[in-house]
């Protein structure tokens, strides 16, 4: 138990998942397709999947997650405030926006440039039989008009306690301006928030001594309830998008960051990974907030005052990994349906699903809403989101850790143009070190 205690916190999630993966396979090896497996236990019987899988599996995995998503609110709010008010530039705030979000724009129309790419050249579609009851009721996306009307809050409480980033975020902005401009009142807020935020990263590391079990029970649940035939029935489909998943993450970011800031991208990656760990086991940008900022802030080198506000934004817009998995669904869908798309369709594809990545920001369930909206434009049926909608989970996992990489390296770029980037943070393999020995020195 000691030796495991003294691992680093990426270890022992990684432990956490492994473990967990293989008790999930136990699990469906015990179960085997049956509702239930009783153990007899003298007077009584104990039901497997009832008290493991859909008790302390479930139980345990979700509150790791609503403890994540506990911190996200107050985290995202006081960090953007105290970044904010600290702006010496009010101008600045403006290009810190605009140059975010077109480094996001971009990241997702190149996302799905290589995703169609990859899938015209593999053909994942072909000979694939469209099940006759296939059927697939798509949401309807909101207008422009009704994105950018919804951005501002009419009541910033029930904003946060709705978890709506984006009014979350504009309020904070406003806020923190209005302190940078109220003089000595502003300067004396300023101070409790300071003070608030520093209460809350500490809040941020105690939880983290409880990742490895969350990620545990998360995976055993997992791979104990995956129907791994539909896997196999789909893997071409399923494999053409990890493959432009591993291209984006890997290449195209590494590439990006070495040419837009020189900076090494293998020293970004390795700072990359709990980030990335924690991201593929909750499949959530939101979920994972708290570890991004802390990754960008204290092991990157990014200060506060910009990240503070990219990384919040990059969880609600960034959508680089949901665009791979849209640009290879709809050439998948197309050849499924034998339906023969123009260069031009895939141009308005590219065009549709990259700015749907803002104008669906926020809304529940965006992934199969924007791949719905780009089904639509082009004339293909939307029932064929019913096909590959069973083998979504685990690749949403892996999307979620690319957009996460995606919001850490737009927000370094973005950093190092403002002249608010540590180099010295970002090169010190051992930066944030404090934050491990405070992991592993909580028993």
């Amino acid at each position: 138990m000691s030796k495991v205690r003294s691992l680093s916190l990426t270890s022992r999630i990684m432990v956490g998942m492994v473990l967990g993966v293989i008790v999930g396979f136990i699990f469906q090896a015990i179960l085997a397709g049956e509702d239930d497996f009783l153990i007899p236990l003298g007077l009584f019987s104990l039901p497997i999947k009832a008290f493991f899988v859909d008790g302390i599996f479930h139980v345990g995995g979700q509150i790791f997650i609503a403890s994540l998503k506990m911190l996200v609110v107050p985290l995202v709010f006081v960090s953007l405030v105290c970044g904010t008010c600290s702006l010496s530039d009010p101008k600045k705030l403006g290009r810190l926006g605009g140059k975010s979000i077109l480094l996001y724009l971009v990241t997702t129309a190149i996302a799905i440039t290589v995703a169609i790419t990859l899938a015209l050249l593999v053909n994942p579609g072909e000979g694939i039989n469209l099940p006759s009851d296939a059927t697939y009721s798509a949401k309807e996306a909101p207008t422009l008009a009704q994105v950018i009307i919804g951005m501002f809050p009419t009541n910033p409480i029930d904003a946060m306690a709705n978890g709506n980033m984006l009014q979350v975020i504009v309020f904070a902005l406003l806020f923190g301006v209005a302190m940078a401009l109220s003089g000595k009142a502003g300067k004396r807020v300023a101070t409790v928030f300071e003070d608030l935020n520093t209460v809350i990263l500490k809040l941020v590391t105690l939880l983290m001594n409880i990742a490895p079990y969350g990620v545990f029970f998360l995976m055993a649940k997992l791979f104990t309830t995956i129907d791994f035939k539909l896997i196999t029935s789909l893997a071409l489909y399923f494999g053409v998008v990890v493959f432009a998943l591993l291209i984006h993450g890997f290449i195209n970011y590494s590439i990006l960051l070495k040419v837009l800031t020189g900076l090494n991208p293998v020293t970004f990656l390795k700072k990359m990974k709990n980030a990335c760990l924690f991201a593929f086991s909750t499949s959530s940008s939101s979920a994972t907030m708290p570890i991004t900022l802390e990754t960008a802030s204290k092991k990157l080198g990014a200060h506060n005052s910009v990240a503070s506000f990219t990384v919040p934004l990059g969880a609600t817009i960034n959508m680089d990994g949901t665009a791979i998995m849209q640009g290879v669904a709809t050439v998948f869908i197309a050849q499924v349906f034998s339906v023969d798309l123009t260069i031009s369709d895939y141009l308005m594809v590219i065009l549709t699903a990259t700015l749907a990545s803002v104008g669906t920001a926020g809304v529940p369930g965006v992934g199969l809403i924007m791949l719905a909206m780009v089904l639509n434009q082009v004339g293909l049926p939307v029932e064929g989101i019913a096909i590959i909608i069973g083998v979504d989970r685990l690749l949403d996992m892996t999307r979620t850790a690319v957009n996460v990489t995606g919001d850490c390296m737009v927000t370094c770029v973005v950093a190092k143009s403002e002249g608010e980037f540590d180099e010295d943070v970002f090169n010190d393999p051992n930066a944030a070190k404090d934050l491990e020995d405070y992991h592993k020195s909580i028993k």
